[in-house]
């Protein structure tokens, strides 16, 4: 593999933001549902800042193509880290935060997943041979829930702290020295601007060589984004494909935020250390993933492989509105890590085979916009009272379930166009 010092570079840097990063996105819905009692202004909020990603989504592909993708990551690395220490230290000042700036670290952070992630793909395709693609998916993959996992059981620490030398992560309890007070939310958000200004001089000193030389396009913003639609609507196939399988990745990211707090304090009846425990386990088998994905399903087609995970996460969220036993919604969480990082791996792969690396942003815009109306559609579905009484919120695994179904059909129903791509 060429440009192998750039490329652990990279996965470095995501490493050093992505924990911080992570334990802020973990802390602050659990803040609104456990700490201040006011989960529906995080739904409302986190609703209104997806509506906005919507746009900034589009935009933010076609940076991706029109620009060099090292110094994009600079220039975001240093106005969040600059927004979020400001935050952390007006907390720290006033020993305090309204909920609109702890809002807005979660705004600030949601518009940085938004470039950064189609960035980072656009930028391993771009330093990667071909025939590594699928490896670098899952290097990718790996490295980031290994980041996930790392940021979850710093999160069930920052979040309870220590009881009697005594620490609560994964359902498991270890015996320490010392006792540890848990951090303000500010405090968190402190740690986690620190790590920007990691990050951006890691990037300053990257050097590598380009292999996916193509064409940077510098036309304006309507015309870069209708070249994805032409594309896409000229390769109907890739298009349904795509939409299909990133059903799960939408519902994940809205359970994340909004689902599994309500569960965990409604359903379960348990404590900010059991949902922080939930990412390391949904991270575990994320890595399982990750490690093994390609091999276990090298003997089958990109859809079958998908088909298959998505029946497995189907089983996982069924056991999930049945049972409120503390092991099954481990395994759940576990199972949900496995599905949804294996499904984007095998994504990403036919993705980055049929798709220009050209085109990679402003395709990948597209399949966001979608992705934001699920979500959205999704939000405020979870957000109506109705999933807040008693244990009523289990429900929306249910629903998560009817969603995987449908796209499992969807599938079988152009599988032998889909697998017909494939194989040329």
């Amino acid at each position: 593999m060429k440009n192998k010092q750039a490329i652990y570079l990279l996965f470095l840097a995501n490493i050093i933001s992505g924990i911080a990063q992570g334990i802020s996105m973990i802390a602050i819905p659990w803040y609104f549902v456990k700490i201040v009692s006011r989960p529906d202004v995080f739904a409302n909020a986190y609703l209104l800042i997806t509506f906005l990603t919507l746009f900034w989504g589009l935009y933010a592909g076609t940076l991706v193509d029109r620009y060099s993708r090292k110094n994009l990551f600079i220039i975001i690395n240093i106005v969040c880290g600059i927004l979020i220490a400001g935050i952390a230290f007006y907390g720290i000042q006033i020993s305090f935060l309204p909920d609109i700036l702890v809002l807005m670290v979660f705004g600030i952070t949601i518009f940085n997943y938004n470039i950064h992630y189609p960035n980072l793909y656009a930028f391993g395709q771009e330093i990667t041979e071909p025939s590594n693609y699928g490896k670098l998916n899952s290097y990718i993959e790996v490295q980031g829930q290994v980041t996930s996992v790392l940021a979850g059981a710093f999160a069930a620490i920052l979040l309870t702290g220590t009881t009697n030398k005594s620490l609560d992560i994964g359902g498991l309890s270890f015996s320490l020295p010392f006792d540890i007070q848990p951090w303000k939310i500010y405090e968190i958000f402190l740690l986690d601007a620190a790590t920007y200004v990691a990050v951006i001089f890691i990037f300053i000193f990257m050097r590598y060589i380009k292999i996916a030389n193509e064409k940077i396009h510098k036309e304006g913003l309507f015309y870069r984004l209708k070249a994805g639609f032409y594309y896409l609507k000229s390769h109907s196939i890739i298009f349904i494909f795509c939409i299909a399988s990133y059903m799960l990745f939408a519902f994940t990211l809205v359970e994340i935020h909004v689902v599994l707090p309500s569960y965990v304090k409604n359903f379960l009846g348990m404590g900010g250390n059991i949902f922080a425990s939930a990412e390391i386990y949904y991270s575990f088998g994320a890595i399982f993933s990750g490690l093994l994905i390609l091999r276990l399903f090298k003997k089958f087609n990109t859809v079958i492989g998908i088909i298959i995970l998505m029946l497995i996460v189907s089983f996982a969220f069924f056991l999930m509105f049945l049972y409120d036993i503390l092991w099954i919604f481990f395994l759940g969480n576990f199972l949900l890590g496995i599905t949804n990082a294996g499904v984007r791996i095998l994504r990403t792969t036919y993705i980055f085979r049929h798709i220009p690396n050209n085109l990679i942003g402003r395709t990948g815009s597209v399949f966001s916009t979608l992705n934001i109306v699920v979500r959205m559609l999704l939000i405020g579905l979870f957000a109506l009272p109705f999933f807040h009484i008693q244990d009523n919120i289990r429900y929306a695994y249910l629903i998560g379930l009817l969603i995987m179904l449908v796209s499992v059909i969807i599938l079988l129903i152009w599988y032998k166009k889909i697998v017909a791509i494939e194989k040329k």
